[in-house]
């Protein structure tokens, strides 16, 4: 037997396929287009947002991609349950953030609280050098803001301070 290259009907076997496709999936119905919320500037939401405390570090990562997408900052105070300082200051960080709405006018602001005393956060912590709680640590764009971390306890407490840096 011999074999002769047939030029036609290998191309014919080249689209076909691209055919099959075409009329498969352009024969489903088509729903109506929404605009995609990041892509729509419009549509933003630039009010501050208070998530549920980190535990692993999956979560971070995802509230990172989150607010890097909405374009705000994402405000991280690295705390644990048993730290009597950390539970005295957080409800002044809060204040600021959900009732003052400190942060709004500049574009918004994420508020998470890391728990570092979870059995699942790993060596989160020491990813980004946290070395006494409670800490606040901000990121932008998902980079650790580390030059304007804020670790002293006294800092924190000073309500005008605490506002000019959460702005």
């Amino acid at each position: 037997q011999s074999y002769t290259y047939n030029p036609t009907y290998q191309s014919a076997k080249m689209i076909r396929p691209t055919l099959l496709f075409t009329l498969r999936f352009n024969a489903l119905p088509t729903t109506p287009k929404r605009a995609f919320s990041l892509l729509n500037p419009k549509s933003r939401s630039h009010t501050n947002r208070i998530f549920d405390p980190i535990r692993q570090p999956n979560d971070l990562h995802t509230l990172t991609l989150l607010n890097a997408a909405d374009n705000r900052s994402l405000i991280t105070f690295w705390t644990a349950s048993w730290c009597q300082t950390c539970q005295a200051i957080k409800p002044l960080i809060k204040q600021l953030v959900e009732e003052e709405k400190i942060g709004e006018r500049e574009g918004g602001l994420g508020f998470v609280e890391v728990l570092m005393d979870s059995t699942l956060i790993e060596d989160l912590p020491i990813k980004y050098r946290i070395s006494s709680m409670p800490t606040l640590l901000a990121f932008s764009r998902q980079e650790a803001q580390f030059n304007t971390r804020l670790t002293r306890p006294e800092e924190m407490r000073n309500k005008d301070f605490l506002r000019e840096w959460l702005v």
